[in-house]
């Protein structure tokens, strides 16, 4: 692997790799395929990880440094082959069972880098075409051009759009299909919604949007009603108190502080909601509960204490959700630099029974190790009930 780690570093030192393809899976369980290549962003060199999974493809830009790990952890953990086009040589790499890495030059098969970075391919909202909402938001001019002091907040919308497209087949379409966003707020990402499943995916939707601030909710009440979204509304109303449907198929929470999250992830189960998308913040509960002599040497240093119960918050309510039946996973929502809650909990219906047992035994472990008492366990307890032999 040395070799190899000196040959990716020392293209990419002289930027000399114009693109690198690794295939062969140990395991096809994923992605089948990445292919990385530089591209010139805004702000300098980056280089582009393209994802090929069986019906779609994600990409992530990383800058040079970052792409020289990236690279190594893939083919130790996940590929067998990589085939590599330079300036001076194309290299085939082939990695064996035991990790032999064998390395056989061949002559070059292209001259240059191609260093655009078409930005509206990689979007499922494409730059360079109005969208009404994104014009009256401020993200957009009227020909379509993002405004670069707002490009952040349009590769936010869109990786928003992304975790959506994903749960549309978990969605049951042969009715109105009903959505509520807890803690809307300004609503980009509930309009962001709306557009999406109701102007791109077709689909019969019903879409309310619940906050406490009421000069908001006129805002996107107004707002709604000026683009014609006839099926979006917005009202005002806490988490705890909210009755307005009997049904729900679809729950997001973003950014809902403490254990606000936990309320709104408590309604979407009760509701049986087939979908949850839920962006924690301010999670202080476990800060002010976890004990463990073991991790002393972490627990001690409060920055490290709040990160590490935040984390361990929401692997807890992943957990639970596991345990009455749905399959989570937890995301990365935007980059680190634009806001540290950047983890998001999405989970559909249709955990296993035999999974569902799993996860309730390794919550009763991680539970008993970290001397903890979740406030969802407790707004669940009725529902877990059934699951848990013994009081947990």
């Amino acid at each position: 692997m040395e070799k190899l780690q000196q040959l990716i570093t020392e293209l990419i030192e002289q930027a000399e790799l114009f693109q690198a393809t690794l295939s062969n899976p140990r395991k096809k369980d994923s992605y089948t395929k990445v292919e990385v290549k530089p591209v010139e962003l805004k702000d300098g060199l980056y280089y582009q990880f393209s994802y090929h999974y069986a019906n779609k493809v994600i990409h992530d830009n990383l800058l040079p440094n970052g792409t020289i790990g990236q690279v190594m952890e893939l083919v130790q953990t996940k590929f067998r082959q990589v085939y590599i086009q330079a300036a001076k040589s194309d290299y085939q790499v082939l990695i064996s069972k035991k990790f032999k890495v064998t390395i056989l030059n061949k002559k070059p098969t292209r001259q240059q880098a191609d260093l655009t970075h078409n930005r509206k391919k990689n979007y499922l909202i494409e730059e360079g075409r109005p969208v009404p909402f994104l014009q009256e938001l401020g993200v957009m001019n009227a020909q379509g051009k993002v405004f670069a002091r707002r490009f952040d907040k349009f590769r936010q919308i869109n990786r928003f759009v992304e975790m959506i497209r994903d749960i549309v087949p978990h969605l049951k379409k042969q009715r109105q299909i009903n959505i509520v966003d807890f803690g809307c707020g300004k609503s980009y990402l509930t309009f962001a919604l709306y557009h999406y499943l109701h102007h791109l995916e077709g689909l019969d939707i019903r879409v309310i949007g619940l906050d406490l601030k009421e000069d908001v909710i006129r805002h996107c009440d107004a707002l709604a009603q000026k683009l014609g979204y006839e099926q979006l509304k917005f009202q005002v109303g806490d988490i705890n108190e909210f009755e307005g449907l009997d049904q729900v198929d679809m729950v997001v929470t973003l950014h809902a502080c403490d254990t606000a999250t936990d309320a709104a992830l408590e309604k979407a189960v009760r509701w049986d909601a087939d979908v949850i998308l839920s962006v924690p913040c301010c999670q202080h509960e476990l800060m002010r509960q976890v004990e463990n002599e073991t991790m002393a040497p972490m627990l001690k240093h409060g920055i490290i204490k709040e990160r590490f119960s935040a984390l361990a918050t929401d692997s807890i309510r992943a957990q639970l959700l596991e345990i009455v039946g749905y399959r989570t996973q937890l995301l990365e929502f935007i980059d680190l630099e634009h806001t540290p809650k950047n983890l998001l909990i999405r989970a559909v219906k249709g955990n296993t029974a035999e999974d569902r047992l799993q996860s309730m035994k390794e919550y009763k472990a991680f539970k008993t190790f970290m001397r903890v008492d979740p406030f969802l366990e407790h707004a669940l307890e009725d529902v877990l009930e059934p699951m848990f032999h013994e009081r947990v």
